[in-house]
């Protein structure tokens, strides 16, 4: 390990903050990046936007696989990039031969290059038809082996299935350095972009986008977009102080109870894990007391953002309690906390910091682990 030499990496950056704060501060040279998305998230937006301004540094490729270059052309001009009008940094490559591509990469020796996509290419020396687990393989591995050795950025957009997940095998994951994913509805205006790996960087780091005529434009404050509307809460609304990668971000909670006209009740729940919905459902029945097993029971994340953590179980208990006794919270309210299964309220991390974002935002009302000591009396504080 002594001798290895351990200079400093000069990171490109894209003058798009948000994007280069998913990436760890920037495109590392040599790195190789997994696009992944919904058909119509935005990927070769994005892949090109990013070309357009990473060809004011040096050459860059983008390899198109599944569109002709005229295609490319009138994205461009419609998304009124600077170079549209034929920059010589930026090259376009209609070919879905990989090797006849790496061949022109070896001559060109870009700084950075985007295959779009990887499920279009194939390399002649693989038996196996375009798009098959083998092709995929064995072309990211080529291409692996390129972008380490020449030091040369290498973006790859992968499909997905019908079940969400990127299309190949699960070995295309481990092989790249980073993986980016589009979540969120393609249909809507705004786009979220998460890592959900980075040898680079944070993990779960997300980026905000709202996409526009002129392409994906970032949303510098993500919890202003998350709350939108908020002057207006009705019942079963709650907003919470969440973490996402490295940022305090607030969203809004919303449940909704109502009488169930079937034998059964449902429990559905939207951008939330399932089972820890059932679990906080079990906690309110069983040590608030309210009666929760004729009724059905929708709980969701307004704005598309799904949540994970467990700081946000105060917040889900006191939306569905709001909903159940249809008694709004106060409009200045935030929570965040872990409930147990005794019903207490457990800390959790970065408490200061989630406290200070409701500050800046304008909330004065907290129900946190440090002012609430079990789930009953937060909503007994919230609703009366």
């Amino acid at each position: 390990m002594r001798e290895i030499d351990g200079g400093k990496i000069a990171r490109f950056t894209t003058e798009m903050h948000e994007f280069d704060a998913v990436l760890g501060g920037g495109i590392v040279p040599g790195s190789l990046t997994l696009v992944g998305g919904p058909p119509g998230a935005g990927k070769s937006t994005l892949l090109l936007q990013i070309a357009s301004r990473l060809s004011d540094v040096g050459t860059v490729v983008y390899v198109c696989g599944e569109e002709s270059a005229a295609q490319v052309k009138l994205r461009a001009e419609r998304l009124a990039l600077r170079n549209a009008k034929g920059d010589p940094g930026l090259l376009v490559h209609a070919e879905t031969n990989l090797r006849a591509v790496l061949d022109q990469l070896e001559r060109l020796d870009p700084i950075a290059v985007i295959v779009d996509s990887i499920q279009t290419v194939w390399l002649p020396e693989s038996e196996a038809y375009a798009g098959s687990v083998t092709q995929v393989r064995d072309c990211t591995q080529a291409l692996m082996e390129f972008a380490k050795r020449t030091g040369c950025a290498t973006f790859i957009v992968g499909h997905v299935t019908k079940d969400g997940a990127i299309a190949g095998p699960r070995l295309l994951e481990h092989l790249v350095d980073t993986v980016l994913y589009f979540e969120g509805e393609a249909s809507g205006e705004y786009r979220i972009l998460r890592a959900y790996k980075n040898r680079f960087g944070s993990i779960d780091e997300i980026c905000v986008f709202a996409m526009h005529d002129r392409g994906l434009q970032e949303v510098s404050n993500p919890s202003e977009l998350f709350l939108a509307g908020r002057d207006v809460r009705p019942s079963g609304s709650c907003v919470v102080a969440s973490i996402v990668g490295s940022r305090p971000v607030l969203i809004e909670m919303q449940a909704l109870v109502g009488e169930t006209s079937y034998g059964t009740p449902r429990r559905l729940a939207n951008n939330i894990d399932q089972a820890r919905l059932a679990m906080i459902l079990a906690v309110l029945e069983r040590r608030v007391g309210l009666h929760l097993g004729t009724h059905d029971v929708y709980a969701s994340v307004a704005g598309g953002l799904r949540v994970n953590e467990p700081a946000a179980d105060l917040g889900i208990a006191l939306a569905i309690a709001s909903s159940f006794r249809n008694i709004p919270l106060p409009a200045d309210a935030i929570a965040f906390g872990e409930l147990g299964l005794s019903g207490e309220v457990r800390a959790v991390s970065a408490a200061d910091r989630r406290e200070a974002e409701a500050r800046k935002l304008g909330y004065r009302t907290i129900f946190s682990p440090e002012n609430c000591r079990d789930v009953a009396q937060a909503i007994r504080s919230a609703l009366g």
